[in-house]
């Protein structure tokens, strides 16, 4: 392919590296829209499409939904709060890790059925990210545990309570020696609070806590510059100028959503007088962040620690005031690129109290320290940047977990309680958890799934989903919200805060009155406020205010020089491997989550899968190709993985995603992708030294939409597609839109429109239209999944995303622009553009897509005969053509988790995005009956309602006050 290669100018668009070569597999892909095929259903039987759709025969029985209620009284007697048909709205949080996403859950008839975003939550501020819009089907999931189980048998509920209360008399009686409890880290108010009673009751019990994606670096590092146990959070609509040292702090890093939004605040442009933040990036692997970037540094990872030490001194040399310098004056002239090191840290200097530096969390600590003196020299403390203090948290740590397979191989643990972890999955090394679980005499796993750790358990509990149990959560800021249950526990499982209650007294049994025990000790008696909490999601004056920090220079120096940094010269001969969270299943704990699975990764564009990410550059070393399968070998462990080659990756970076390989997730997430943990545990986050990289010989399709509905699938000319694309994407600098304001409207001159029969009036009503910003639209895939969630969109699997037929309505399309090695990225969301004078409706034999008064193109499902002549003839390629019957024999428990508003296709059906026809139609209904207008902004599509940034605006676009039109 390389010989292939053309020279790339920087004005032209492509999508792949199969793109830019003009391979005659992708033309052949392009060229043939609909495959043949269509009648069979190929390798993916019967029993396999329906364990993509989550179907479970054992529970097609499952039917009702239940409020959790401490009386049942019979339904003849309608709640006065519940009336068919209308919804119900009630606040909520879903925590994750140390994260808190505020949400409000949408019921219908007592069970919910969408998530979106807590406009008064700091953290969520009304948006969402995709794992808050899946958490809906991840409450509905078949493959949750139902039942206790004993050395893999079910048992009844009493059988373990009676159990329980036996470990508890052991308990009591031997004050605790021999147990030990390990958990993931926590911001539950309540469960710190538990776990201070265990341990102050059985004092000789221990605790421990592991995380295996963790913020651990951060906190040390800020720890050794200020001696202080702080966690920073950034405000990054304030900073004019920021630096990101390998942070991807748009999308994976905490703090996600917040992020996404104060930096869209700050780079929003609406008037020829308004200012935009400028971003510098600096990574190894491109990332949602450096696609945003006005400028990226493309180097290993195991160099930023060499470049901020660079960084430190140049900004003295400019006169910043910096002691710790003296700590790193041999990096003066480290190798990197000075030039560009030195326009940062003018501009930087240029912009104090406005500016930031944010560095990833796989960084070592000495990194983080470094950027917290930075941030302060630069007088960011307290403007851009707040520290808040940790002793309200249950941290992890990284020897936590090891100190405990100590005193298990050693016997000084006998029995061990595992709170909603999987250790056996994530900690699988040389010294694998297993072999410690091993040697214990008991041990409880507690979790929502009977995954690796449950299934080498003796006892496996099944616990409540967020959205079935009573619970609270603490944000960074201290900000506290209580969750709250939505339905009563669909397999009657408790919370782990009911289970160790237990363990305290058998009578303490409700999690709700766990959680108002905390509530009255810590916020307040008051019933008033408890309510107030429950209905705003927020409990009243519980934020705190930052810790004042100041930097201990002599402490900072000596941490610097005590583990000195590599130069490049060091290191330009070896490979690295960094290990990333999926921006889909994350850790691995979303792995059974079909919604997720099937979303395409952001840069990638990968589905179902993960990838051994590697540079152009190292593939020709090697002689691999795309979907070659390699082996990566460090040490006694190796893996082998397939190969995706990467625009914009560092040369000797191996990337590797955490998250799949699972054994025990569940029918979806079993057997999908390879596990990197093995190594992952081994070498931490970020490991550069003798690593072997080797081509098996062997292949494995790789499931990637990038090329998928393309707009050259008519065999355009290549000429005319570099035309139509910038018509499409319409960009400027800064300085351009100054000087034209208009440059959108005149980048296209259109033609008359032309109908083959005469056009109905659209000057009267409203006329819906959509406005995507696209300065601020970072790709993160959230309208994606709110999409799927609120229309009821099916997915199909792996073999028919291979074959271009995913059903997404909101594709995200990534456009690469100039050098290979070092592109601009650009993303372009790809909706259904309710065309007025639409080529689908006048191709349609049947008449079942038309145009309706309001501007929308609608499809009347029932009439559709699928000739599929409207997609051929969609310009923009997003109409979605169902090949099979995906709904089909779906049991009650997924019915459960569509929304009722929306019909449910079936085969031989076109579909495609409605604008949320059913949201319109919702506030029409509303209006007539206040007797009003519809005001602006009162309807929001899902896709605008999630959207972290606010890139996506919906209206009336006749009304020339309303903010579509203004956009």
């Amino acid at each position: 392919m390389k010989k292939n290669l053309p020279a790339t100018p920087r004005d032209r668009y492509w999508r792949s590296l199969e793109d830019m070569a003009q391979t005659e597999e992708f033309r052949r892909f392009v060229e043939n829209e609909f495959p043949e095929g269509t009648l069979e259903m190929s390798s993916l039987s019967r029993r396999s499409f329906l364990s993509l759709m989550g179907a479970s025969l054992a529970l097609a029985g499952l039917a009702g939904c239940r409020r959790p209620v401490e009386k049942i009284i019979p339904y003849v007697g309608a709640p006065e709060d519940i009336l068919p048909g209308i919804p119900l709205y009630y606040a909520s949080a879903l925590p994750l890790g140390l994260d808190v996403r505020g949400v409000v859950v949408e019921n219908h008839e007592g069970r919910p059925t969408k998530l979106e975003g807590n406009e008064l939550h700091p953290s969520s501020g009304g948006k969402a990210d995709v794992w808050t819009q899946a958490a809906i089907l991840g409450l509905y999931d078949p493959d949750r545990s139902q039942r206790p189980v004993h050395f893999g048998q079910e048992m009844r509920w009493s059988d373990f309570y009676g159990v329980w209360e036996q470990f508890r008399q052991d308990l009591r009686a031997h004050q605790g020696s021999g147990v030990a409890f390990l958990s993931s880290s926590s911001n539950s108010p309540t469960l710190i609070r538990l776990r201070q009673e265990i341990l102050s009751t059985y004092p000789q019990a221990r605790w421990f806590t592991t995380e295996p994606v963790s913020d651990h670096a951060i906190r040390q590092g800020v720890r050794q510059a200020t001696r202080k146990r702080v966690q920073p959070r950034y405000s990054f609509d304030k900073a004019r100028v920021i630096l990101s040292l390998d942070a991807d702090f748009l999308l994976t890093e905490r703090d996600a959503v917040r992020n996404a939004a104060g930096f869209a605040r700050g780079r929003r442009v609406e008037t020829e007088q308004d200012e935009m933040n400028r971003l510098y990036v600096v990574e190894s692997s491109l990332t949602v962040t450096g696609g945003m970037a006005d400028n990226r540094y493309r180097i290993p990872s195991s160099l930023i620690g060499a470049f901020t030490a660079e960084l430190v001194y140049q900004l003295q040399f400019l006169g910043l005031e910096l002691p710790v310098v003296e700590a790193v004056l041999d990096y003066r002239n480290s190798g990197l690129d000075q030039k560009w090191i030195q326009e940062v840290a003018i501009d930087l200097i240029q912009n104090q109290k406005r500016s930031l530096v944010v560095a990833g969390r796989h960084q070592p600590p000495q990194v983080h320290a470094l950027v917290a003196a930075i941030n302060d020299a630069l007088w960011n403390t307290g403007e851009t940047v707040q520290y808040y203090g940790t002793d309200d948290f249950l941290l992890d740590a990284p020897e936590s977990l090891s100190q405990l397979k100590q005193a298990l191989h050693s016997g000084e643990v006998e029995t061990v309680v595992l709170l909603d972890t999987n250790p056996v999955y994530t900690d699988s090394g040389t010294s694998p958890f297993r072999e410690a679980l091993r040697q214990a005499k008991h041990s409880y796993h507690l979790g929502l799934y009977r995954d690796e750790t449950g299934a080498a358990c003796e006892w496996h509990v099944p616990l409540a989903h967020p959205l079935e149990m009573w619970g609270d959560a603490r944000d960074i800021d201290g900000t506290v919200s209580i969750i709250q249950p939505q339905i009563r526990p669909l397999f009657e499982a408790p919370s782990s805060l009911e289970v160790l209650a237990r363990l305290l007294d058998p009578n303490r049994t409700s999690g709700h009155e766990e959680v108002r025990a905390t509530f009255r000790a810590h916020f307040s008696p008051s019933e008033a406020v408890w309510n107030r909490a429950l209905h705003d999601g927020v409990v009243p004056d519980s934020t705190v205010d930052p810790v004042p920090v100041k930097i201990r220079h002599p402490r900072l120096i000596a941490a610097v020089r005590g583990n000195p940094f590599p130069f490049p010269a060091q290191v330009q001969d070896q490979l690295e491997c960094l290990f990333r969270v999926s921006p889909s299943v994350y850790d691995g704990r979303f792995a059974n989550n079909g919604w997720l699975q099937e979303l395409p990764d952001p840069v990638t564009k990968l589905s179902w899968d993960n990838a051994l990410l590697i540079s152009r550059h190292l593939a020709e070393t090697y002689g691999l190709e795309r979907g070659d399968v390699a082996e990566v070998s460090v040490g006694g462990r190796s893996l082998e993985l397939p190969v995706w080659i990467v625009p914009g990756q560092a040369d000797r970076t191996l990337t590797l995603e955490l998250g799949y390989g699972r054994t025990a997730a569940g029918r979806i997430g079993n057997g999908v992708g390879v596990n990197v943990y093995p190594l992952y545990a081994e070498l931490g986050p970020l490991y550069s030294g003798p690593v072997r990289l080797r081509k098996t010989g062997q292949r494995l399709t790789l499931a990637c939409t990038q090329d998928h509905h393309g707009l050259d699938t008519e065999k355009l000319a290549r000429e005319a597609i570099q035309k139509r694309l910038p018509a499409i994407y319409r960009e400027a600098t800064l300085e351009e839109y100054r000087r034209n304001p208009d440059f959108v409207e005149e980048a296209v001159e259109h033609p008359p429109l032309k109908s083959l029969w005469e056009e109905p009036d659209y000057s009267q009503g409203p006329q819906w239209g959509m406005s995507i910003d696209l300065t601020v639209c970072t790709g993160c895939n959230a309208c994606t999944i709110a999409c799927q969630s609120e229309n009821n969109i099916p997915i199909v699997g792996k073999e028919q995303v291979e074959r271009g037929r995913e059903m997404h309505w909101m594709r995200l399309d990534r456009y690469y622009r100039g050098d290979f090695d070092d592109p601009e990225m650009v993303i372009e969301p790809v909706a259904c553009q309710q065309c007025e004078n639409a080529p689908c409706e006048q191709v349609c034999p049947v008449g079942a897509t038309s145009h309706t008064p309001d501007g929308l193109n609608a499809m009347a499902y029932n009439r559709c005969v699928g000739t599929r002549y409207c997609s051929n003839n969609c310009p923009y390629k997003v109409r979605r053509f169902n090949f099979y019957n995906y709904t089909k024999d779906t049991p009650e428990i997924v019915k459960m988790a569509m929304n009722p508003e929306v019909t449910v296709r079936f085969r031989g059906v076109m579909e495609k995005c409605t604008y949320c026809v059913q949201r319109i139609n919702r506030v029409k209904i509303d209006s007539k009956n206040e007797h009003r207008a519809i005001r602006d902004g009162e309807i929001k599509t899902a896709c605008e309602q999630t959207c972290p940034t606010d890139a996506i605006v919906f209206g009336d676009i006749r009304d020339p006050e309303s903010r579509v039109s203004r956009v």
